[in-house]
């Protein structure tokens, strides 16, 4: 994708994993390639930004030589499957069964956004999970799940990919998602409607010392060859990487790098913004690095370059969105919503003045 930096080219690991020597190599392509940087995405993939159009074909050689370039692009984009960090042994066989599926199913036209899971912390239109001593298919939206063996685990949530198509879950735009599908009512066939409660999502775990953040979910490539070091890497929906052994002391000095779960930074959300995005009415990492200290515990500020809110889809407790003239204050909101009044210089402003955490 053409942005305002360059090229923007998406890296999707095969069962959102990093072998040490792929690590180094993504790394060295995002300097000889790209800006020099790889960007975590909450699908737990990587983009490389800043790419050169005369540099494409050699950073499409360098991943194939690493085993991280599918056979087509329809093959990619069907691979749209993220295998939960902390699965067990069952839910990583489903997953490269279901990556396999997926890669080998020509003719399926899912929605770009429309993806798989399987593991229990991340959420997804269709998911496969653990529960109780066996696996359990769930439809996004949906509050029951269906019981399935490791064999059956894979073409159900095929089927139900297919009926999803079939009863038509995709619109004349070529976009939709499972749990609007549901909600607008769409029921499942009998073969595939569920029977076990779904337990809630818990919620998004936070950097550790095998649990590594990373400011904006931005990685310099020098960081990431740090982290190949300790071995084979993970990439999950929460902008993180989980690594294999303990941090080094070295890396969590990293000034790019959150070790702590108590970081402000964590609390802040900010897309590429100006100049690097061409539809961004302004910059917008320079303020929320200036804002970040000042975000109360409890939450979120997200600073937007445009309605369209890619780095935090969903509401926030504060919504900066760069317009002219300033940026446009949202509160309890996402970037679409109207917004409550213009900021010319939202640093001089009680943002969180109102704010009261929730309570656990």
């Amino acid at each position: 994708m053409t942005s305002g930096d360059g090229l923007i080219l998406r890296v999707r690991p095969p069962l959102s994993r990093l072998s040490s020597a792929q690590a180094r190599g993504l790394a060295d392509l995002a300097r000889g390639c790209g800006a020099g940087a790889l960007h975590l995405t909450n699908r737990a993939n990587l983009q490389i930004r800043g790419v050169r159009p005369a540099d494409l074909p050699a950073l499409h050689a360098g991943l194939a030589r690493l085993g991280l370039l599918d056979p087509t692009p329809e093959a990619e984009a069907r691979r749209n499957l993220i295998l939960c960090p902390f699965h067990d042994a069952a839910e990583e066989t489903v997953a490269a069964r279901l990556g396999e599926a997926l890669r080998a199913a020509d003719g399926l036209a899912l929605p770009a956004k429309f993806g798989f899971a399987v593991g229990a912390s991340v959420a997804a239109d269709i998911r496969i999970l653990s529960l109780g001593e066996g696996l359990v298919l769930a439809p996004q939206g949906a509050v029951l799940g269906l019981p399935v063996t490791a064999d059956r685990a894979v073409p159900a949530a095929m089927a139900m990919a297919r009926w999803f198509i079939a009863s038509g879950g995709v619109g004349p735009d070529g976009r939709g998602r499972m749990a609007a599908h549901l909600a607008g009512g769409a029921v499942l066939p009998p073969e595939l409607a569920g029977t076990v409660p779904m337990p809630p999502l818990p919620p998004p775990p936070g950097p550790s010392q095998r649990l590594a953040g990373f400011v904006f979910g931005e990685v310099p490539a020098d960081l990431l060859g740090g982290l190949a070091d300790v071995g084979p890497l993970r990439l999950t929906p929460w902008r993180m990487i989980a690594l294999p052994g303990p941090l080094p002391a070295a890396l969590a000095r990293h000034p790019a790098l959150i070790a702590r779960p108590d970081d402000p930074r964590l609390r802040v959300a900010a897309c590429a913004g100006a100049p690097a995005c061409p539809q961004a009415g302004g910059p917008t990492r320079p303020l929320a690095r200036a804002l970040a200290a000042g975000v109360p515990r409890g939450a979120m500020l997200h600073v937007s370059g445009c309605a369209k809110g890619c780095a935090h889809p969903g509401p926030a407790a504060v919504t900066l969105v760069a317009v002219p003239g300033g940026f446009a204050l949202i509160r309890d909101g996402a970037a679409r919503d109207a917004p409550e009044r213009l900021l010319s210089d939202p640093e001089t402003f009680p943002l969180f003045k109102d704010f009261h955490a929730p309570e656990l």
